[in-house]
Parts: structure tokens; sequence; C-alpha cells
């Protein structure tokens, strides 16, 4: 570079920044920016998630946050579900106030348009968003990245919302051994165990354990329902990487998990499973997992990737029986090359998906002939990243999937780059997105029971157009920054499919849109550490979510959307390794499925999850920390509907229930479990 070399610590925002012992600067006398030509030094992290390979993150013209499993440690939790609710404009949203499902969501938009990867591959979709999100533990994330905002010219159907894309540790930099045990007040025990095997110079094999196990019931607002779904959870994972000539890349990993949960009534056990005496919601789980990457022994750089799910489940909702089972297939192979200052990415991708169950989504026709989902979709992709020179850098994508039901789907990308100096970079997305929806492996309201499934007409896949632009921004304060990073984005729908919660309280009325979505809103994430060991990070998002039919806006927000929400967190470093952390986040009213005069609100209140965590680390490898979760014991109030009578047997008696309620359970939006305390202890050898 023909200017002058800045020094910056570029540590992610809200994560990596604060994860940091301190975000120093060495800036001295000869800060250009301010006229006095300072000389510094850059730390840039790697990222792959915005163009799909290796890229440092200052010249990526997508933006994207990268959090280190440090930065979940400040709060910790069994399960990835949980753990990235600390991330400024990412909503973990629960679903069902009984078993607890969950997605999430980003910028306001449903679980269901979040992608979630594991290295890169998208594991984790259509029937597992509904369990197998709680079912990967935090032991094995290196780093997760996140990229908000349509990413489908890269990776197709799902990525309409964002993309979260979970990194596992790598076995030949992994420690030898490492144990993690946490328990709560709540009795809810975690155990993460894992070793590595070495095979000679070349070959590292990770192996992997988790188990989690939550059975004590807890009954707090008398309602005669757990406030908490029981789980008793493993998972064994291994990971094999191989050193190649000329840094090629090898991986490949295995997971299995089983997960046997349950909520419901207190004097519930297995012997009511399916009957109609005593309700309770009851799922097995079964997931296998494999996925990989090869770059092939060529000149050339060409590299394939792989993965396969199976997901079974076997389900109770009451008396209600709902079964599953999904297969999916995912390859793609890419090349990459420069030319000059071109580079230039094209590749192919294959995706199959079997999809069966015991709901009419799955019937033909005929009403009586079981039909399972078949969906191949074939796909291509050719992107151009431009670096024009120091201060400008292009993107431009295209992407080409075709399947035999929806046919031809483009999606272009655009993405712009403008950064003057180290100091400052204003980066501009625009993009399309494309979903094909199953509406049963998405929406768990559909699988209760509590309301039955209508579907008006043939749905069309959905599509979406969006611009997002982010802006960042380091203020030199002292011999540390300020980061400031900020975005606004807006997002058009159209065939947007909607569930119609409000015309029959016993129905949910799906149907595209007779008309158009938006969601648009702003970001900022601001960070600092002081010259003294303190950290403090704050992040705020304000979300506008809403339809519109025949040109007339909806009066009311979306569901499970609030306009502001946000996070925050400290840390101070005492001497001798002794650190506390206090982290949270807080959500404005959110609009919740009401039934027909309804006594409870339609609108959440404000309110915030707090946590407080002392750690102490000592030289031998051992980490000692506890805490408290939930500091100001905030539970949602009357999350289940007539909890007294879950069949609805006295659902028309004029005298008890004369406003015809029903038995509901999608009300609830924040955990019932008040507040607890934990404890914990890591080994690590190296």
């Amino acid at each position: 570079m023909k200017q002058t070399l800045y020094v910056i610590a570029l540590m992610p925002f809200l994560g990596l920044a604060q994860e940091s012992d301190s975000l120093k600067a060495d800036l001295s006398q000869k800060d250009t920016i301010q006229q006095k030509k300072e000389k510094t030094t850059i730390i840039d992290d790697v990222v792959i998630t915005g163009t799909i390979k290796a890229v440092s993150k200052s010249k990526s013209p997508v933006p994207v946050e990268i959090y280190s499993q440090k930065f979940f440690q400040k709060n910790p939790t069994p399960n990835i579900f949980e753990a990235i609710s600390m991330v400024n404009g990412v909503q973990p949203q629960l679903n069902c106030s009984v078993c607890n499902t969950g997605d999430i969501h980003i910028n306001g938009l449903e679980g269901p348009y979040t992608m979630i990867l594991i290295d890169g591959m998208p594991i984790v979709s259509s029937l597992s968003t509904v369990y197998g999100l709680s079912g990967i533990p935090n032991s094995l994330v290196d780093r997760i990245e996140v990229v908000k905002g349509p990413a489908s010219s890269i990776y197709g159907s799902e990525a309409m919302g964002g993309v979260i894309n979970i990194i596992t540790k790598n076995a030949l930099t992994a420690p030898k051994l490492s144990v993690d045990l946490m328990t709560t007040t709540w009795s809810e025990n975690n155990v993460d165990l894992s070793t590595k095997f070495n095979f000679g110079k070349n070959i590292a094999s990770l192996l992997s354990l988790n188990y989690f196990n939550f059975e004590k019931r807890f009954d707090e607002n008398k309602d005669n329902f757990t406030d908490g779904a029981l789980q008793n959870r493993i998972s064994i994972f291994n990971k094999w990487n191989f050193v190649r000539k000329e840094n090629r890349q090898a991986s490949f990993a295995l997971r299995y998990l089983y997960e046997d949960r349950f909520g419901g009534e207190m004097q519930w056990n297995k012997s009511y499973r399916g009957s109609d005496v005593i309700y309770g919601e009851s799922i097995y789980t079964n997931r296998v997992e494999a996925f990989g990457i090869y770059q092939w022994p060529l000149k050339e750089n060409i590299v394939t990737q792989f993965s396969y799910n199976f997901h079974d489940q076997n389900s109770f909702y009451g008396n209600n029986l709902y079964t599953a089972t999904q297969k999916v297939l995912f390859a793609q192979t890419y090349w990459d090359r420069k030319f000059g200052n071109h580079d230039i990415t094209a590749g192919v991708t294959l995706k199959r998906t079997f999809y069966d169950d015991n709901t009419p989504g799955t019937l033909s026709n005929d009403g009586v002939t079981n039909a399972p989902m078949k969906s191949p979709i074939l796909g291509a992709f050719v992107q151009d990243q431009w670096e024009i020179n120091d201060k400008n850098t292009i993107l431009l994508g295209y992407r080409f999937d075709y399947d035999k039901i929806h046919h031809a789907v483009h999606s272009p990308r655009f993405a712009w780059k403008f950064s003057p100096n180290p100091y400052h970079a204003l980066r501009f997305n625009f993009g399309t997105g494309f979903r094909v929806v199953n509406l049963f492996t998405e929406d768990h309201a559909a699988l209760t029971g509590s309301r039955e499934v209508v579907i008006q007409s043939d749905l069309k896949p959905e599509k979406s157009v969006n611009g997002n632009l982010n802006y960042i921004w380091k203020i030199p304060a002292g011999k540390s920054l300020i980061n400031l990073d900020a975005s606004a984005f807006y997002t058009y729908f159209s065939n947007k499919i909607v569930g119609d919660f409000d015309t029959d309280p016993e129905k949910i009325i799906y149907d595209n849109l007779n008309g158009y979505g938006i969601s648009r809103g702003a970001s900022l994430n601001v960070d600092y550490s002081f010259n003294f060991p303190l950290s403090v990070g704050l992040g705020v998002t304000y979300l506008d979510v809403y339809q519109k039919f025949d040109d007339e806006r909806e009066k009311s927000q979306q569901l499970h959307a609030p306009n502001w929400s946000g996070t925050y967190n400290i840390t101070y470093k005492f001497p001798g390794n002794l650190a506390i952390d206090f982290t949270g986040q807080f959500y404005g009213p959110m609009r919740l499925p009401v039934l027909q005069n309804d006594y409870r609100p339609e609108y959440s209140p404000f309110y915030t999850l707090a946590n407080i965590q002392v750690s102490k680390s000592f030289k031998s490898g051992f980490e000692v920390y506890c805490g408290v979760k939930n500091l100001f014991n905030f539970t949602p109030k009357d999350p289940l509907m007539r909890p007294f009578d879950p069949f609805d047997r006295y659902v028309d008696d004029p005298v008890t229930n004369s406003n015809h309620y029903t038995f509901d359970t999608t009300y609830g939006y924040a955990p019932m479990q008040r507040i607890r305390g934990f404890l914990g202890i890591k080994y690590i050898l190296k």
C-alpha cells in the first residue's frame, strides 16, 4: 500500500473487542489522520461466511461479525441457541411455552429465514430448526460468524434473513484435553469433554462428548405445568484434520445427537405418553451429521464441500402424534482464481432433501396416499471481488437455482466497500433472497395440537430484495479505540407466507400475502476498553416490521418483533486472573399471539435478562466460575391459556368459559426459568 499503514487492533465489535484483555493501539506521534504520521500495526481476522472463501475481515466488502468462544463464555450456556442471544440484532425466540422449542430471528425476521451453517455447510435446516439448535453444544465452537441480510446468491434457499456460521475447532490446534463441568441451582447439569489424538505429524483427530441433563420439575408460577422443558441429551462429535502440501484443506467430521425432551403437567410420566389423561409434550430426537471439505491436489484452487444429515423425530403433543424423518444431502464444488485485481469464484451445488411425516403436508392430492417430499435443487454461482484500489472494493455475484416445482430462481448480488483509511469503512450490500417453505417443519405452533392448520392455496416460494448500509468508525481515545459499528437495513418481501392467528382462535391459516412485507431498521454497536482493565459494550437495534394489504399498512406490528432491543456487557479484570462479567439483553414491547377477547395483554412489557459471572483462572490450567442467571428474576405472566383444561374438554362450557377460550401454548415470549445460580470448573491441557 502506498499510504501510511496505521496500527489498529481490529477485534470484532461487541465480540472479540470485548474478549481481548484490552483493545490497545500503539498510537505514536506519527498519526497520519491527525497529521501526526503515527505508525501502527494491523491485527486482522480472517472470515469466510461473506464470500464463501477465506478473506481478511478488513478487505471483505460484506460486513461479517465474528464472535469467539471466549466471548460466549462471559455467560456460560450449554448450547448455541441460548448463547447467540448475546449478539445484537440476533434474537432466540421461544415458540412454545411447554416444550421450549425456538428459532433464531435476525433483524426481526422469523427463524426460518435464518440459515445455520456448521463449517460452511447447511447442517441445521427445516425439521432440525425446531429442536436441532438446542443440541449444538458450545464446546464445539471455535468462533461464530454472522452475516445479516440475504445471502441466497451464495447459500441458496433459507438464507433470506441472514447466515450464522458455526466454525468448529481444528483438531490440529485443539488442546490435548479439555474438561468443562457446570451445574445450576435448578439442577441443570452440563458436561463437556474433549481430547485430541495425533497420528504422526500430519493427522489429528478431535473427540468431543457433551451431556446435558435437566430432569428436576419446577412450577413456580403454580399453573401445574413445568416451567422449563426437561431434557436428557447427549452429543458425540469427532473431527479429523489433515496437513497437506501447500496448505491444502482437508477435514471430515461426524456428530451424533440423541435427546429426550418433555414439557407438560407436573404429574405426567411416560405411561401417559400419547394419552388424553394427563397432558404432556414428549419428543425423542435422533440425529446424525457428516460434513467435510477437500481441496483438490491441482495447480488450480478447486474445493469440494459436502454434508449429510439424518433427522428422526418421534413426538406426542398431548394425544397428537407427530413423527417425521428428514435426510438432506448437500455438495458443492467451487473454483477460485485471481486475475489482476479481480478475484473470481465460481461453483456448482446440489441439494437433495427427503422429508416425510404423518401430517397432511406429505399426502398426495387424493388426500390418502403418502407422498414424501423429494426436492433436488441444482445451483450454480459466480462472483467477482474487484479491488479497484486501496480504498474501493466491489463484489458482483449471481446465483441460479432450479427445481422441478418452482423451476428457475435467480439471485443477483452487489457489494461495495469504501475505506479511505483504516479508521473508517463504509459498506453497501444489495441482494435478493428466496425460500422454499415446508410449514410443518418450521412452525412449531402447527404441531402442538392447540390449533388446526389451514393452507388456503398452493403456496409460492417467498422472494425478497434487501439493501444494507454498514459504517465502521474506530475513534482513538487514549491508548485504546472506541469502536462504532452502525447499520441500516431494508427488506422487501413478495409472496411472503404469513400465518393468520387472529381470524379464528382455533386455527392457523397460511397463505401467500396479498400484498407485501417490509422489514427495516437500524442497529448500533459500541465498545471500548479503558486504560484500566475495564471493557464495556452496548448494542441497540430498532426494528419496524410490518405487512401491507391493498396498499394499507397493517395496524399492528409483526408478532415477536420488538421495536427496540439490545445487548450489554461489562467486564472488569482484577489482579490474579480474577474477572467479573455482567451481561444481558433487553427487549421492548413485542406483539404476542393473543386469542379473541383474551384477558392477557397483546404486548409484552419491557424486560431485561441479566447475568453476572465471577471467574478465576490458574496457571495450572484450571478455571473456576460461578454466578447468577436472570438476575432481576423476570418471567412472563400467564404464558399458557387454560392450563387446567389442556384437552379442551370444557371449552364450550357457557358458565366457566363464556369467551370460548382454548388451551394455547404460543403466548410465551421469554424463558419461564426464574433467578438461579450456577457453578462450573474447567481444565485445559495444552
